[in-house]
């Protein structure tokens, strides 16, 4: 590609937080309830790229072909891929598109449309890159972009922006259907890449994504009892901050074999968790070092000592999140702040 930025480039990140800022250098949008997603276009090449780097073209092949079909020689837009059911979006549904059967991704392409919600223009129509450009000029460049090239109705959507802090606590209050939740981003800033000082989301839910170091069987039978979660520090170690059991029997059933394939040495790199050697007899203490690859969403209350005080809910896989991007500060910054009170 010739595109004056990079395809390796990284998102613009997000820092947790409870509560919605105010003020007039701050704007917000919906956080949809997707997968994070550059697009890349560059003539007939069309690049989707993950939060983690990672293609996404060949489970979306009607995006491709959407931003293939704008008409423009040239563009690097950001947003989020979506699947829209009965009114709201699936995540569930989502998921089921990273599969390696090109055959079943191309029958639910058809069958469960993806949407590809756009927030920001990176580089415009004639090859211009917006990167060191404040939000406010980049979206009003998003907005005529997105009046002359989106189709009405078509796969491609512009995602709606407001400086009015009741529209987005009424967006919050939402959250659980289309929405995930709140972004806050600053009018001010430059497009900030693979940092998260210039936008803050906030959920009605407090959440992390944590990476499985490890697993622990449950204290009867050949199962998993509970997914041992790490998070990494600032030096690059994979810190053990606390554990999940909340799947359902079946979820945890279907899991073993999967996990067990994956068993390796050393799991955490940092902090590890306590209790008899994972080489005891003793089931009920023993625990498997995991091959980091895994993320998982959980829901949590506290958050002090460097570990969760309760064990936490699990929420959904995160397939989409490369490990190394599951860090300490995620629950750092949110830790002693208090949810959003919603009334």
């Amino acid at each position: 590609m010739t595109l004056p930025v990079p395809t390796s480039l990284e998102p613009m990140l997000a820092q947790l937080r409870g509560e919605i800022p105010e003020g007039e250098d701050w704007v917000y949008e919906p956080k949809w309830d997707g997968f994070r997603c550059l697009a890349f276009r560059d003539g007939d090449q069309v690049d989707l790229q993950s939060k983690a780097g990672q293609p996404l073209g060949r489970y979306f092949p009607e995006i491709v072909e959407a931003v293939r079909a704008l008409p423009v020689p040239q563009c690097v837009l950001d947003g989020e891929i979506a699947v829209p059911i009965d009114g709201a979006l699936s995540f569930d549904d989502l998921l089921q598109r990273i599969h390696p059967a090109e055959s079943r991704v191309k029958k639910l392409a058809a069958e469960t449309p993806a949407l590809y919600l756009v927030f920001d223009l990176l580089v415009d129509e004639k090859g211009r890159s917006l990167l060191e450009e404040p939000w406010k000029a980049r979206r009003a460049a998003l907005e005529k972009f997105a009046a002359k090239n989106f189709a009405d109705g078509g796969r491609i959507r512009l995602s709606p922006s407001t400086h009015d802090v009741a529209a987005a606590r009424r967006w919050l209050r939402a959250s659980g259907g289309a929405l995930d939740g709140v972004i806050a981003k600053r009018a001010d800033v430059e497009y900030r890449s693979g940092d998260r000082t210039g936008m803050q989301k906030i959920k009605f839910l407090r959440t992390a994504d944590c990476v499985v170091g490890g697993f622990r069987y449950a204290s009867k039978g050949n199962i998993v009892g509970s997914l041992l979660l790490g998070l990494y520090s600032p030096e690059g170690t994979l810190e053990h901050v606390g554990f999940c059991s909340s799947l359902t029997a079946a979820q945890k059933k279907e899991l073993t074999p999967k996990l067990e394939a994956i068993v390796k040495e050393p799991g955490f790199t940092g902090r590890a968790p306590g209790g008899p050697s994972r080489w005891s007899t003793e089931r009920t203490g023993e625990w498997k070092p995991l091959d980091t690859k895994l993320v998982v969403e959980v829901q949590y209350d506290h958050f002090s000592q460097d570990r969760f005080r309760h064990g936490t809910k699990f929420l959904r896989w995160r397939p989409d999140k490369a490990p190394r991007q599951c860090t300490l500060d995620q629950v750092k910054q949110e830790s002693g702040v208090a949810p959003l009170a919603l009334v």
